[in-house]
């Protein structure tokens, strides 16, 4: 069973339907206990880093934490990434999971931000997550805000300059881009966190 965390921050429909196309069996809760009896755990999410701010009060901060700790395999995607560092600029206030160093924050003045549309990915260190992906596919993006570059990060995508398009570290794997939105290079996304 796959638990999708519903922390009120969108994209969770799609999330689902994408893995329910390999069989597997998926279920959208805002319950720690459900988290915590769950084999893997996504973290979606679209909008606002101030988002996350429920995740400690809910108690699902800690059944996180704790599904981390056991080895269960984690996917952050998008916001959920931005969540697995220590914190964003976004919301400067608030602390992230803390599991990647570092802060996301916000796209330069030179270009628009949202980063909205297709960009091409380079893979940068062996990943599970991206396994059989070939170098430079176009992954969808939608985000103000971004990753810094890691020792962690497998992935790299250009706007404005580099940032972290996909993090891996032990059983934690996150990415900027929407796998759900990206096509066939996306479902392989899918197919190998759901083969994890």
């Amino acid at each position: 069973m796959i638990a999708i965390v519903d922390y009120q921050a969108g994209n969770l429909a799609s999330v689902r339907k994408a893995f329910s196309r390999f069989s597997q069996d998926c279920m959208v809760t805002s319950e720690p206990v459900q988290v915590c009896a769950a084999d893997k755990v996504i973290l979606p999410g679209v909008g606002h880093y101030s988002m996350t701010a429920g995740l400690s009060a809910s108690g699902l901060k800690a059944a996180i934490s704790e599904c981390i700790h056991r080895g269960k395999p984690v996917l952050g995607i998008c916001l959920g990434l931005q969540w697995l560092f220590e914190g964003s600029e976004e919301a400067s206030q608030l602390s992230g999971l803390g599991i990647f160093a570092g802060v996301c924050g916000r796209f330069p003045a030179i270009v628009k931000a949202p980063h909205v549309g297709w960009n091409q990915v380079r893979v940068v260190a062996p990943s599970q997550l991206l396994s059989g992906i070939a170098d430079g596919s176009y992954f969808y993006f939608t985000h103000s805000y971004r990753a810094p570059l890691v020792e962690s990060a497998t992935a790299v995508c250009c706007y404005g300059g580099p940032f972290a398009a996909s993090v891996e570290r032990e059983n934690v794997y996150a990415v900027q881009f929407h796998p759900e939105k990206s096509g066939d290079a996306g479902l392989r996304v899918v197919e190998n966190f759901c083969a994890l």
